[in-house]
């Protein structure tokens, strides 16, 4: 498979290399080794989701707060979707910054997200399934909530969308980054770079 780092810093698309013949295809999804190798990230899945959306879904932007924080890998397992990542760690020097990647089941493509990042996509295709290896449990408190159409994010959903955005009541009411970033609710840039084993930098 190859990996390589998306516009988000600390988010990573994997290609893998699909082996076919006449009955089908074959590919690795996840190697925890190449993984680790190549991005810096120990991902050990404690916990695995699926979703299943008619076309024009939007979930999101979905992440969970520092502690306990949640790194995923998102691929899709049927049907196919645009992804978004957006970097809302509080210092980050990408900050506000996304990035956007069409997953198809065809060809097994998947995405990594850390700790700290948000997530959302939108369906592309009626009865499209998207699988999430999550790195921690759900604990209920910790869902960090964003508002997915906030238009200061700049995300490409009308490209992408036939019609109107179908969105939960949840995600229709959730706060925006500006506003999450106000009541304290965003992770530090900081405590995510803690969280990766990498040193903090400290300015003298």
């Amino acid at each position: 498979m190859r990996i390589e780092e998306s516009a988000v810093p600390d988010a990573y698309r994997i290609m893998p290399r699909l082996l076919t013949d006449p009955r089908g295809s074959f590919h690795e999804s996840y190697r925890y080794d190449l993984l680790a190798a190549e991005t810096g990230h120990s991902f050990l899945p404690r916990q695995v989701n699926y979703s299943v959306s008619a076309r024009n879904t939007v979930r999101g932007l979905h992440g969970v707060t520092i502690p306990p924080g949640q790194a995923k890998l998102v691929s899709c397992v049927r049907g196919v979707l645009l992804d978004v990542v957006v970097d809302v760690r509080v210092g980050s020097p990408t900050f506000g910054r996304h990035d956007c990647a069409v997953l198809d089941a065809r060809n097994g493509r998947a995405v990594f997200v850390a700790e700290g990042l948000a997530h959302g996509f939108v369906a592309l295709a009626d009865d499209t399934c998207i699988s999430y290896l999550c790195s921690s449990e759900y604990v209920p408190g910790t869902q960090l909530d964003l508002q997915v159409l906030d238009p200061e994010l700049g995300l490409p959903w009308a490209k992408w969308l036939t019609g109107e955005p179908q969105l939960s009541k949840k995600d229709a009411n959730a706060v925006t980054v500006a506003e999450a970033a106000e009541l304290g609710m965003l992770p530090s840039y900081e405590q995510c770079l803690e969280l990766y084993g990498r040193p903090v930098r400290v300015d003298a």
